[in-house]
């Protein structure tokens, strides 16, 4: 058995408004723990644990009209934020903060189509995807930008495993976002330039709604687009090798707008979890240094170099003779790292 997440979208505007108060009541929890994390620290130089929060919200969900089990939830991830990020105090959740509303598998039931929670039901879009009962975890209600709510929550099912046979290195770029080393290549959809002048000129209008809605149409675009790559990428391969790519120091360059954009880093996790679902797929990352430098057929380090020779897109080996194209070469290269990096 395996375990994925689900997300339904909840109808209805009056459920939006009680969602929206509930939200804010998990605000104050969360910055209660913050507040109270943060003294304790200062003046004890004693990190409070998310049992301790626990302890001191005991019984505070029934005056806050929210669930008893989101409170520890609350408190649960509070306390493994403040671990991850090493802060002595966290971000202020405040009106400007999105919607989300935790909650343990105990704490929310379905039941004809409605989602039961804090002694409310809530309608949900395809209610026929709603799992059945003892088949789900803890999950979340949250929102997005636009202002609709979401039922996010895990359940079991039993994947269904096809056996590839193939091996597959990839390049990771922004001409393409990606290149295989059997040649095909995933194209990069630049969603977010193809509607950048519809979205500056919504913004210098103060069309708040619209720029929310053309926001969320690029990201659904986006996500589309990787997630029908990723599959048919993992479904085909056995082993699936990506060279490792410094996303996040690009997105602080001049090229910010088209890393952003291409998703690379949303790509690569992808593949990662989607080969960890399937029992034939091995995931491996290697670092690609030299990886477009190397020729793949003889080895030779006869390729483009450096920053000046990044428009150099196909080459000939000065060894071999043979004619590569940059990215599948590299690509090749890639696999190879990986191979290797099995064996030993």
């Amino acid at each position: 058995m395996a375990t994925k997440t689900i997300k339904i979208r909840i109808k209805d505007s009056t459920s939006a408004k009680t969602l929206k108060n509930m939200s804010r009541s998990v605000n104050f929890v969360w910055n209660y723990c913050n507040e109270t994390s943060f003294k304790a620290i200062r003046y004890n130089s004693e990190w409070l644990s998310g049992y301790d929060l626990q302890k001191l919200t005991t019984g505070s969900g029934k005056e806050l009209g929210i669930n008893s089990t989101t409170v520890q939830e609350v408190c649960s991830e509070y306390a493994l934020r403040r671990k991850q990020f090493k802060k002595r105090k966290l971000r202020w959740r405040g009106k400007k903060s999105l919607g989300w509303i935790p909650f343990k598998k105990t704490g929310i039931t379905f039941k004809c189509g409605f989602v039961k929670y804090a002694g409310h039901s809530f309608k949900v879009f395809q209610p026929d995807r709603l799992p059945g009962k003892g088949e789900y975890g803890s999950g979340e209600l949250c929102e997005d930008a636009s202002g609709r709510w979401y039922l996010c929550i895990a359940v079991e099912y039993e994947p269904e495993y096809q056996a590839g046979k193939g091996e597959v290195g990839i390049d990771l770029g922004l001409k393409d976002l990606a290149s295989l080393s059997n040649g095909e290549k995933v194209v990069n959809g630049r969603y977010y330039r193809m509607m950048e002048r519809k979205l500056k000129r919504a913004q210098r209008y103060g069309k708040k709604k619209q720029a929310r809605h053309l926001h969320r149409k690029i990201r659904n675009k986006r996500m589309d687009a990787l997630h029908k790559a990723s599959t048919a990428i993992v479904k085909k391969n056995a082993l699936v090798v990506v060279g490792k790519i410094g996303a996040k120091k690009l997105a602080k360059t001049k090229m910010a707008k088209s890393v952003n954009d291409a998703g690379m880093s949303m790509f690569k996790t992808m593949l990662k979890y989607k080969a960890s679902a399937q029992q034939h797929c091995i995931f491996v990352e290697v670092p690609e240094n030299f990886s477009t430098q190397i020729c793949s057929n003889c080895l030779a380090v006869s390729g483009p170099k450096g920053p000046k020779d990044l428009g150099v897109r196909e080459w000939v080996c000065s060894s071999c003779g043979a004619v590569h194209d940059r990215d599948v070469n590299a690509a090749l290269n890639i696999l190879r790292f990986g191979r290797e990096s099995l064996v030993s």
